[in-house]
């Protein structure tokens, strides 16, 4: 899973959107509203292709599943499920860009809460690496542990939902961009001063699934690929942790 910066939508989108919004609540306070059939219609409208498209444009060249980075992106997701929170259907900063794994098989309308906030994680809003954590041995995403061996609820939800150990499809891909960025990394070291520049674009082209977050931020930077070229070249390392600072 990547962080995902948000961007604004063009001004006739939002206005679109709001509109909508604003229908769809006078139905459901008339108790009218069918959320599939609203939601149907407007899903083939060209703005609702604009909103689509933005969200490949943020999810990045490969246009992933903002999920779990390893399938294509194929369906606009409701991070709060409109089928429960109808509330929040057309709102801009509840969509985001899923695969048919994540978001139909896995996901669908749970949505666990904690202290009636969300127990999942947003990727445009957290930074993921912050409550997941990477298994280079199995390619597993599981919850991230606290310096008193304590995970967060909305770690361990994440991993619930989404079943990201039982993946296997997932697993592999997540390994084969770990094994990518481990290369480049060992033929970092082993020059006598690599170029920042081409170092962080070589890593960026070897990452799939936004593992570098993991490395240059998360519980990674302690594993021997990062340890080593951190050690070696400093200034190479610094300038990689920042450029991934948002990954």
């Amino acid at each position: 899973m990547r962080r995902v910066t948000r961007e604004p939508l063009p001004a006739d989108v939002a206005h679109y959107l709001e509109r909508r919004q604003q229908k769809a609540d006078v139905e459901r306070v008339a108790g009218t509203l069918n959320v599939e059939t609203t939601w149907k219609g407007v899903r083939q409208t060209k703005k609702l292709g604009s909103v689509k498209e933005r969200l490949k444009q943020m999810a990045g060249g490969r246009a992933r599943c903002m999920y779990c980075s390893d399938s294509a992106g194929t369906d606009i997701e409701h991070f709060w499920p409109k089928s429960v929170y109808p509330e929040r259907m057309f709102l801009w900063l509840n969509m985001l860009l899923c695969c048919t794994g994540c978001g139909r098989d896995c996901k669908g309308s749970q949505f666990p809460m904690e202290k009636g906030q969300p127990a999942l994680l947003d990727p445009s809003a957290e930074d993921p690496w912050l409550f997941l954590d990477f298994s280079p041995s199995t390619g597993i995403l599981f919850a991230r542990m606290d310096r008193q061996g304590r995970t967060t609820v909305k770690g361990e939800e994440t991993v619930r939902v989404f079943r990201f150990a039982r993946r296997d499809e997932v697993t592999l891909g997540y390994q084969r961009s770990y094994r990518r960025v481990c290369k480049v990394l060992r033929a970092a070291c082993s020059e006598l001063l690599p170029d920042a520049a081409t170092l962080t674009h070589e890593l960026q082209d070897a990452d799939e699934h936004g593992i570098l977050g993991w490395c240059f931020r998360g519980n990674g930077v302690n594993e021997a690929p990062m340890a080593e070229l951190r050690q070696r070249h400093p200034a190479a390392w610094a300038a990689c942790a920042q450029a991934f600072q948002t990954l």
